[in-house]
């Protein structure tokens, strides 16, 4: 993979599909081109960090049901359409299922070099967080049952002293808890446990629900 990102170009117009394979190419991504959305279900692998630029008008199958269908197969790829004219409908549909961008025919390299750049680095980040994600879920089953416990009262912002009457227990115990708790979500404040605790949703843990 190039330090650039990978490009899936997905577009029936065979000359259109040439010319954008080039220009991208010559400015550093690794581009897979396809015919069509039935091809790209076929033949794609998932890679990251890339992006989907997709023609909202196919005739097999449309951007928009090509993108339910990645919805359904949980890929998450971010997607850049591209269309040779409006459609206000599919521009709404596609927005609320995620894509990132729309370019209209005809547009110019810079406009696509930047949706392209921006999907990229959106789908870097993605990545990073599922890293993250599976990381602190990992911390997390490290707990024990009576420390996770104790991790989520602390998130809900109850003091030691009010964890321990819930718990039936002392005050001295919930620190020791506490402590470990820290130590093995690897934070050194419940704010930054709450932070951590949020952003890989913890709470639908299937340890925690």
């Amino acid at each position: 993979m190039t330090k650039a990102g990978h490009i899936h170009l997905i577009d029936d117009d065979d000359s259109m599909r040439a010319s954008l394979t080039r220009m991208l190419r010559d400015v550093g991504y690794l581009v897979d081109d396809y015919s069509s959305a039935d091809k790209f279900l076929e033949k794609s692998l998932p890679i990251s960090p890339a992006v989907i630029l997709l023609d909202m008008q196919m005739p097999d199958m449309t951007g928009v049901e090509l993108q339910e269908e990645l919805v359904k197969l949980g890929r998450k790829t971010p997607i850049v359409f591209v269309s040779g004219q409006s459609h206000p409908h599919q521009i709404v549909q596609g927005l609320k299922k995620g894509a990132l961008d729309f370019l209209f025919k005809p547009f110019n390299l810079e406009e696509l070099l930047k949706a392209v750049a921006d999907a990229i680095e959106f789908d870097r980040r993605q990545l990073k967080q599922v890293s993250v994600d599976m990381e602190t879920k990992r911390e997390y089953e490290s707990l024990t049952p009576r420390e996770r416990e104790v991790c989520i009262w602390l998130v809900e912002g109850l003091l030691n002293k009010d964890i321990a009457v819930k718990l039936g227990t002392t005050d001295a115990t919930i620190k020791v808890h506490k402590a470990r708790v820290m130590s093995k979500m690897h934070v050194d404040s419940v704010q930054s446990l709450v932070k951590k605790y949020l952003e890989s949703d913890l709470a639908h843990h299937p340890l925690t629900v």
